[in-house]
């Protein structure tokens, strides 16, 4: 009975397929929004969290001042005397980095570029998860006699040197010039969009002596071993830097710790907030979509009242009518979705693509959306098909 319904309803489809097509309209934009919200939103989570991880894993960065970014409102920096402070009595640590960051213009024979340089040990390469393409990192001479010799990244060997090796190469960094020993890996694009591989590399003695001036380190990247307790760690580096700064009890603290997790739980979050809402300003087209499927099935009952007089005076049940009507309203709804889900697939490529974010299918809100758009029809079509089912064969013969 089901099977003789389902043919009935496909070729009613297929008789009226303009007035089919407009009328799954609604849910074929409906199912289309919310597939890709929802996609577009899990690749932009993946792809910021990506970017947060490849800054370094279980990474904590600390900064003088109270707040983040540029500026410490007048708060002691740090010195390589804290580096070695936190590195011999924190536990559950895996590398100790001091930062010194400057802005340069490189130059490279005819070739210039301008870059950030920043002024480390080989403690950042361990924390910031980087490997060497070419070359080699510090030696321990490097680190201690402030050498004038630099590790580069791939964006800084495509600029000064093209495609061409550039280890034992010299560069140009302001007043100095260095060897360069290393060509670090490619990672790609980071946090905030900025470009990893954008980068020189130099011995933070080096850094101090040749750039700065003077001893002061602006940022400290600790790494966390992966069986070490952030929490536990952030509490005893906060109690080390207030006694090496001579902080009273009710002094505030002149520095911050930021853990990177809650950078990236914090962001995943957020875009995961907007994906849902953004969803379900989506689905609001599926409920359009039901109610302009109710409407033309109300209308097609009226048309084919003398066809259901028909049917129910030679003896079809009435639940028979009603089976045909309803099976009519959800293979509407259900070829609707189908038609939502290729054009969403279609749309995630070609945006993701654009957007540059990795597409990921998620087979559960394709089946939760083709489910609910079924349901629509359901739902919007009882009453239509409980209408047909409902009407007098006597009456429904001598209608016009």
């Amino acid at each position: 009975m089901f099977l003789n319904a389902l043919l009935l309803a496909l070729r009613e489809i297929r008789r009226n397929l303009m007035r089919s097509f407009l009328t799954i309209l609604g849910i074929v934009i409906g199912v289309a929004a919310v597939v890709t919200m929802v996609t577009l939103g899990n690749g932009a989570t993946r792809m910021v969290a990506d970017q947060i991880s490849s800054l370094g894993s279980n990474l904590l960065i600390l900064r003088p001042g109270q707040r983040m970014g540029p500026g410490s409102g007048g708060a002691p920096r740090f010195k390589l005397a804290d580096v070695e402070a936190i590195r011999t009595q924190i536990s559950g640590l895996k590398a100790v980095a001091p930062s010194i960051q400057s802005g340069a213009t490189l130059v490279a024979g005819g070739a210039n570029w301008s870059s950030s340089v920043n002024g480390t040990t080989n403690d950042f390469f361990v924390s910031g998860n980087w490997t060497l393409a070419a070359g080699r990192m510090f030696s321990d001479d490097d680190e201690k006699l402030g050498r004038a010799v630099c590790v580069i990244g791939e964006t800084v060997r495509q600029k000064l040197f093209g495609a061409g090796d550039p280890v034992g190469m010299q560069l140009r960094l302001k007043k100095f010039s260095c060897e360069i020993i290393g060509l670090l890996a490619s990672k790609g694009q980071g946090a905030m969009g900025m470009d990893q591989d954008d980068v020189v590399v130099i011995p933070v003695r080096a850094a101090q002596r040749r750039l700065t001036g003077n001893q002061d380190i602006s940022t400290l990247m600790v790494s966390m071993k992966d069986s070490a307790d952030p929490d536990a760690v952030v509490a005893q580096i906060r109690k080390l830097m207030r006694e090496r700064r001579k902080l009273a009890d009710n002094d505030e603290d002149n520095f911050n710790v930021l853990d990177t997790k809650q950078i990236a739980q914090t962001m995943t979050s957020t875009i995961g907030t907007m994906t849902s809402l953004l969803g379900a300003v989506a689905a609001v087209s599926l409920l359009v979509g039901g109610i302009g499927i109710m409407n033309i099935m109300l209308v097609s009952v009226t048309e084919r009242t003398r066809e259901i007089g028909i049917r129910l005076a030679i003896g079809a049940l009435e639940r028979e009518v009603l089976l045909q009507f309803l099976t009519e309203a959800v293979a509407l709804s259900a070829l609707g979705g189908l038609v939502g889900l290729a054009l969403a697939v279609v749309a995630c490529l070609g945006l993701s693509a654009l957007m540059q974010m990795p597409f990921i299918f998620d087979p559960g809100i394709n089946l939760l959306a083709f489910c609910f758009s079924a349901a629509i029809g359901v739902l919007f079509g009882y009453m239509p098909a409980r209408r047909a089912a409902g009407l007098d064969p006597i009456e429904a013969l001598r209608h016009e």
